[in-house]
């Protein structure tokens, strides 16, 4: 429901028609459409963390776990790149909601981070620039290409886009290739 009829447009009604939960129960469990919203972004929100978090585990590879992160963020459903920016935008009116986009942007960010400052320390990139530079340019450049799909303007396809990014990548970390 978010991703179809954004923060503002998402009822109680819409919510009990797609889900099959009586309006009655929704009112009692969440009191209000505002906390109701807030807790589905939440939810939805974590378990992108989580999943990323999962695909950053999976490999030990310091180049190879960026590559797979990489990969998983360009590989998100239409309906997830629709709600997470309805999440960035929302959170731009709502304390509450800032406050915890900036905590899971801190959780989505960890791994990139670790990841790039763990092949410096092994030897594995040369880092030509401070290691939170090149995360925040990672995720920007990841970010911007969501909001660009979710807007329909016309942008590279997944692959082109992720061979350019890899090979900007490559370039400030130092990795052949």
């Amino acid at each position: 429901m978010l991703a179809a009829r954004g923060y503002e447009h998402t009822r109680f009604t819409d919510v009990s028609a797609a889900s099959g939960v009586a309006i009655s129960t929704l009112q009692n469990y969440f009191g209000s459409r505002e906390d109701m919203v807030i807790e589905a972004m939440e939810v939805f929100t974590d378990r992108e963390v989580a999943a990323l978090a999962t695909v950053a585990t999976a490999e030990t590879d310091p180049w190879r776990r960026l590559v797979a992160m990489v990969d998983r963020s360009l590989h998100n459903s239409e309906t997830t790149r629709q709600v997470l920016v309805e999440f960035w935008r929302s959170a731009m009116r709502d304390d509450d909601l800032r406050e915890y986009s900036a905590e899971v942007q801190a959780r989505y960010r960890a791994p990139f981070l670790a990841a790039v400052r763990e092949g410096g320390e092994r030897g594995e990139f040369t880092l030509r620039h401070d290691a939170e530079a090149v995360t925040q340019l990672l995720l920007s450049a990841l970010a911007g290409l969501i909001i660009s799909r979710v807007q329909h303007h016309p942008t590279p396809s997944p692959a082109e886009f992720r061979d350019v990014l890899l090979t900007q990548l490559r370039l400030m970390l130092g990795v052949e290739g």
